[in-house]
Formats: C-alpha cells, sequence, structure tokens
C-alpha cells in the first residue's frame, strides 16, 4: 500500500539507473510491488472482523522488521550510530508513518470499503505537496494550488457519496474520515523525512523506521489487548495477516527499493497511482465491491487535481546575475 513506500522514495534526491537493470524489469518490479500493496487493502478488509487494527498494525510492521534485518546485517554499525546520534527524529518519523498512518488507515477500513480506500489515498502526493509548502517553504505555483482544491472536491463527493444533502447533514462515514486522516500523516511523515535527511541508505532506512513504527505500535496493541479487543483468527484471518507482512510487507518494500534503483525515484514513486487500479480490480473479485458513481466522479476530480500538480510545475525563477 502507499503507506510506508514513499518512505524510501522521499529520503533523499533522484537516483541513477543502476547498472545492469533494464528499464523493462525496473517497471516489472514496480508493478508488481504496487500490486502487492493494493492486496494489503483486500486482505486488511478481509480480516477487519477478526482482528483489531492496531493488533494487525504492529504485527505487520514487526514481522516485516525482522524479515529484512538480516539482509541489512551490512549496515548494522553506521545504524547503530544513526539510532545513537537521532533516536528520538527517527520514532517520530518512523511512529507517524509507518505506524499512526497504517493504524488509521485499518481503522477506517473497518466501516469504509477498500475501493474508497485506494481512491482516498491517492491524495498522498498532493497532502505531501501542500505540506511541504507550510513546513518547508516549498513553492506551490497558481496550478498546483487549483489542482489541490479540486482533488479535494473529489475527496469531498466521494466521502458524501454524491449527495450534497449528506454533507448539510453530516451523514459521512467515520472510516471514510479515517482513512482522509491516515492519508494527512502520510503526507506529513513524508515532510519530515525529507527535511530530516537521514544520512542513510534506502533499505537500512526503512529496517530502522519499521523498528520504530513497531515500538510506536506496540502500545495501541496493548491497549486493545486490555480493552479485551482480541484477535479471533481463523485460518483465513491467519492467511490475510501472513500476506500483508511478507508478501505485502517485507517483499513489497524490497520491490520498491529495487524498482527505485533501475527506475530512479521520480519514476517509481508516480507509479503510485496504478495502486488505485488494483485495488479496485481485486476488490471487485475478492470481496464483491463495485464501483459506485460517485467513486468515479470523485476518481475523476482528484486524477485532474494531480495532473495539475504533476503537470503544471511551478516556474523557477532564474538567479540574478551580478553586474561587475
Amino acid at each position: 500500500m502507499a503507506i510506508s513506500l514513499l518512505a524510501v522514495h522521499n529520503s533523499g534526491g533522484e537516483t541513477e539507473q543502476a547498472a545492469g537493470n533494464s528499464l523493462a524489469v525496473g517497471y516489472t518490479v514496480a508493478v508488481l510491488c504496487w500490486l502487492l500493496s493494493a492486496g494489503v487493502y483486500i486482505s486488511a478488509k478481509w480480516v477487519s472482523p477478526e482482528m483489531p487494527p492496531w493488533a494487525l498494525c504492529f504485527w505487520r510492521v514487526l514481522i516485516a522488521w525482522a524479515i529484512l534485518l538480516p539482509i541489512v546485517r551490512g549496515h548494522f554499525g553506521a545504524m547503530a550510530a544513526l539510532v545513537r546520534a537521532r533516536p528520538l527524529e527517527l520514532l517520530l518519523v518512523g511512529g507517524i508513518g509507518l505506524a499512526i498512518c497504517q493504524g488509521m488507515v485499518f481503522m477506517g477500513l473497518e466501516k469504509a470499503d477498500a475501493t474508497t480506500a485506494g481512491i482516498i489515498m491517492a491524495l498522498i502526493p498532493i497532502i505531501t505537496m501542500i505540506l511541504a509548502r507550510l513546513i518547508l517553504g516549498e513553492p506551490m505555483g497558481r496550478w498546483q494550488a487549483i489542482g489541490s482544491i479540486v482533488a479535494f472536491v473529489g475527496i469531498v463527493v466521494i466521502i458524501v457519496k454524491g449527495s450534497p444533502a449528506a454533507l448539510m447533514r453530516l451523514d459521512v462515514n467515520p472510516g471514510e474520515l479515517w482513512l482522509v486522516a491516515g492519508a494527512f500523516c502520510f503526507g506529513l511523515y513524508a515532510v519530515l523525512l525529507r527535511r530530516a535527511k537521514f544520512d542513510q541508505e534506502r533499505l537500512p532506512l526503512l529496517v530502522l523506521l519499521l523498528g520504530a513504527a513497531a515500538l510506536t505500535a506496540l502500545p495501541f496493541y496493548l491497549w486493545e489487548l486490555a480493552s479485551d479487543e482480541r484477535s479471533a483468527l481463523d485460518s483465513n484471518g491467519l492467511l490475510a495477516l501472513a500476506y500483508v507482512a511478507v508478501p505485502g510487507g517485507a517483499l513489497m518494500y524490497y520491490l520498491f527499493n529495487w524498482s527505485v534503483e533501475a527506475l530512479g525515484a521520480g519514476r517509481a514513486g508516480v507509479l503510485l497511482y496504478i495502486q488505485t487500479i488494483f485495488v479496485a480490480i481485486l476488490a471487485y473479485f475478492i470481496l464483491g465491491e463495485r464501483l459506485q458513481t460517485y467513486h468515479l466522479e470523485g476518481a475523476a476530480l482528484i486524477v485532474v487535481g494531480v495532473l495539475f500538480v504533476i503537470l503544471l510545475k511551478p516556474r523557477t525563477k532564474p538567479a540574478a546575475t551580478k553586474s561587475l
């Protein structure tokens, strides 16, 4: 899912295409990555009656961390140095992006359908751009502002299911509000990660952030246990948990890193949008969800807004030349 992946995308600048990796291989890996990511929404929705959201979040990040940890053992020295130097920053960034964000999305999927979740999470790049303007002072032109407004209207259309009267009655699905909050948290996470500029390679940094996420999710998980919200997993539930932690967790993270090395961070990150298509298709065949008219209307507005943001970038002023 979009949650977690941009952790790698935003941790540095553009990456040159790695030697020996063809574009065809890079795109194939990226598409597989986003297909696995889409499956996380389906699994989380499927298992929501049996497994509380914070239990799913905690075990997902913990298992993914444990699987990826041996792969980066050659970086343990540098990783330990970063933990000693900046522990609170790692905990804050990893906790917001890979724990709080995911927990909110899983809470949202208890009430909202997976198709809606996939569409709402397509807002992440726009939310990130707005927060980057407010927190980092990055430029945002007229068309970016217009695109953000158009995309926001698209989300409102989805939340009120195309009915303005529902908005006036405040008759909205609380699950969809949790999804919007999750998208906001991920945008904040992406900006904080960009500002932090951790001096660490992508995969080792991701492992550290997953560890921070597990620590952050643990109190919420324990609170669920104390509230007697215990998991009642049958074989289907265990299968869903295994999926979100392994193919939809550790393998997905690894494939995204591979795609970044092959394609560069920009092209690999833009492919995020095919996740929405995969979610809709999988939700139709596995969960029996159907696209409604308001889904299409809202998605169309979001796509227009995103295109404004991506294609009509603000012009940068030429540097002033000094006269002799």
